[in-house]
C-alpha cells in the first residue's frame, strides 16, 4: 500500500512537472513573440530621453547640406547659410562670434564671413532666443553616392543645428523658419555673383561646391559687341527673352522649362563668345561640361541634378567629345567586334578592360546624352538653357539635334559685310571709310571668320590708324583670295590627273 502511494505520488509529481514545462514553454514562446528586448529597449529609450530633456530642455532642428540621398544641395541649407552670414556680420561687432570663415565677396576688396565649424550664434525673433550651431561630421562610407562621387574619399557632412526652448515650439517651427528662408533668399539675391562652373577638379584656387568647381564669371562679351548679322542677333535676343519670361507658357503646355540651342559653324566664328553674350543678357550662371571627363551616364545625370535654375549648361565641340556621330553604328560595331575577337585570340581582353578602367575612359552613351537633354531627369528644376557647339554639324546624330532637343539652330557663319561694318565701328570707331568698298567686295568672294577680320584690322601699335588697319585687312583678304584660287586650281589639276590615270588604265 505504501509502495502504491509512493508510486502514485511520483506520478503526480511527474505530471505536474510536465505540465509546468509545457506551460513554461508556451509562456516563453509567447514572451518571445512579444519581443521583450524591444519592449524594454523602447521604454529605456523613453526614460533616457526624459532624463535628457531634464538636463537639456532645448528642442533641435537640423538643416542638412544635402537632401534626397545627397542627390542635390538643399535649398534650405543655402538659405540658412546666407541668413547666418548676415547675422554673423551683425554679431561680429559685439564680439558674438570668435571663429569665422572668409569667402569671396561680390566686392573684390571684401570677403563674406560665416561661422566656422562648431561655432555658435544666437538670434532673437519676437521675444524667442534661439541658437544656431555650424556642425561637421565625417561622411559614413556606406552612404553610396557620397563615397562614390568623391572617388573613395568620403565628404564631410555639414549641417546647421537650431536649438530653442519647448515653449517657443510653435513660433519657431511655424514662423521663424519661414522668416529665415525668406531673408536668406533675399541675401542670396543681394550677394549673388554669376559663376562659371566646370566638372573638372581644380587646384587650390578653385572653390569646390559639390561635384562642380567654379570661378566668378567675368566675361565682357555682350550682344552690343557681338559681331553678327543685326537681324539674326535680334532674333536670338527675342528668343532668349521669350524663354526667360515663359514660365507660365511652359507650365500651360506641360513642358519642362528648358530650351536647347545648337551653335554650329567653322572655328573662329564666335560660338563661345555667343554663349558669353547669352549669359550676360540673361544674367545666368554657366556650367561648362567637359564630357570626356564624365565616366558614366549616372555621372552625367548627377551633374545635371546639381545645376541650378537660371543657368546655361554648355557642351562645346560635342562632335569631338564622344562618339555621337551618325556613322558610328555600322563602322564602330564592326571594328569593335573584330577587335574583341582579336583580343580573345591574344588573351588580352581582360588586361585591356583593366587598363580602360584605370585610365578612367568615358562610358557616356548617346542614350545617356539624350536623356540628359530631355529625359525625365531634365525636368528636375527649371529655367535652364542647354547649348551644344560644333564645327561639323553634319557629323552629329540626327536624334541628338532634332527639334525638341536642340530647339533652335544658330549658324555662326563667316564674316559678312554688315558684320564687318559693325566690327569697324567697335574696334576702329569709324562708320565709313574709302576702303569699305574694297573690303566689302572681297568679303563677297572670300570666306574669313570674324576672329580673323578682327585680328587683321586691330592696331598693332600707337602709330597705326584706321586707314592702315583697313589697308592691312584688304591685303589679308587679297592674299586669302589668291590662296583660295590656288587651292581650287590644284584641286582641279588633281582631278584631271586622276581622270587621266583612269583613262590610261582603261586603255591598257
Amino acid at each position: 500500500m505504501e509502495a502504491s502511494s509512493s508510486l502514485w505520488g511520483g506520478l503526480n509529481s511527474g505530471i505536474v512537472l510536465s505540465l509546468l514545462a509545457v506551460v513554461w514553454t508556451m509562456l516563453w514562446q509567447a514572451l518571445q513573440g512579444l519581443q521583450l528586448h524591444h519592449f524594454f529597449g523602447r521604454h529605456s529609450r523613453r526614460l533616457t530621453r526624459h532624463l535628457a530633456s531634464i538636463l537639456d530642455p532645448d528642442l533641435t532642428v537640423t538643416v542638412a547640406e544635402y537632401d534626397g540621398g545627397r542627390m542635390r544641395r538643399s535649398d534650405a541649407y543655402k538659405e540658412a547659410k546666407a541668413y547666418l552670414e548676415r547675422a554673423t556680420r551683425e554679431a561680429r561687432g559685439s564680439g558674438g562670434v570668435r571663429h569665422l570663415r572668409a569667402e569671396p565677396d561680390k566686392d573684390p576688396d571684401r570677403v563674406l564671413l560665416s561661422m566656422d565649424d562648431d561655432e555658435e550664434i544666437t538670434d532673437e525673433f519676437r521675444g524667442a532666443v534661439v541658437t544656431w550651431r555650424a556642425c561637421t561630421a565625417p561622411q559614413r562610407e556606406d552612404t553610396g553616392l557620397a563615397y562614390y562621387w568623391r572617388g573613395g574619399a568620403p565628404r564631410e557632412r555639414r549641417s546647421y543645428k537650431l536649438f530653442f526652448a519647448e515653449r517657443h515650439r510653435d513660433l519657431v517651427l511655424g514662423e521663424y523658419l519661414t522668416h529665415v528662408r525668406r531673408q536668406g533668399r533675399a541675401v542670396m539675391v543681394q550677394n549673388r555673383q554669376r559663376k562659371l562652373f566646370t566638372n573638372i577638379s581644380g587646384d587650390g584656387s578653385w572653390d569646390s561646391d559639390g561635384v562642380w568647381s567654379h570661378v566668378v564669371f567675368e566675361h565682357p562679351k555682350t550682344f552690343a559687341t557681338l559681331a553678327m548679322d543685326p537681324a539674326k542677333k535680334k532674333e536670338v535676343m527675342d528668343d532668349l527673352d521669350a524663354f526667360r519670361n515663359g514660365k507660365d507658357y511652359y507650365a500651360r503646355v506641360g513642358k519642362a522649362w528648358k530650351r536647347g540651342y545648337l551653335l554650329y559653324g567653322p572655328p573662329g566664328t564666335g560660338k563661345s563668345t555667343m554663349i558669353a553674350a547669352m549669359a550676360n543678357h540673361l544674367d545666368y550662371d554657366v556650367y561648362d561640361i567637359e564630357l570626356t571627363s564624365v565616366r558614366t551616364n549616372t555621372d552625367l545625370r548627377k551633374l545635371f541634378i546639381e545645376t541650378t535654375s537660371k543657368s546655361i549648361i554648355v557642351i562645346e565641340d560635342i562632335d569631338c567629345s564622344l562618339d555621337l556621330t551618325s556613322k558610328r553604328k555600322k563602322k564602330k560595331k564592326k571594328k569593335k567586334k573584330e577587335k574583341e575577337e582579336a583580343d580573345k585570340k591574344d588573351g588580352k581582353e581582360e588586361d585591356k578592360e583593366k587598363e580602360d578602367d584605370k585610365a578612367g575612359g568615358s562610358k557616356v552613351t548617346l542614350s545617356g546624352v539624350l536623356n540628359f537633354i530631355d529625359g525625365l531627369w531634365s525636368a528636375c528644376g527649371g529655367e535652364r538653357i542647354i547649348v551644344f557647339t560644333t564645327n561639323h554639324v553634319e557629323k552629329l546624330d540626327p536624334a541628338l539635334i532634332r527639334r525638341g532637343r536642340m530647339d533652335k539652330h544658330i549658324e555662326m557663319s563667316y564674316c559678312c559685310v554688315e558684320s564687318f561694318k559693325f566690327l569697324a565701328k567697335v574696334y576702329l570707331d569709324v562708320d565709313d571709310h574709302p576702303r569699305f568698298g574694297a573690303v566689302a567686295a572681297l568679303l563677297r568672294e572670300v570666306e574669313m571668320t570674324p576672329a580673323d577680320v578682327v585680328e587683321n584690322m586691330t592696331p598693332k601699335g600707337p602709330s597705326e590708324d584706321a586707314d592702315s588697319c583697313l589697308a592691312a585687312l584688304v591685303e589679308a583678304l587679297e592674299k586669302a583670295k589668291e590662296d583660295a584660287l590656288m587651292a581650287k586650281k590644284k584641286k582641279a589639276e588633281g582631278k584631271k590627273e586622276k581622270a587621266g590615270a583612269a583613262d590610261d588604265t582603261t586603255t591598257e
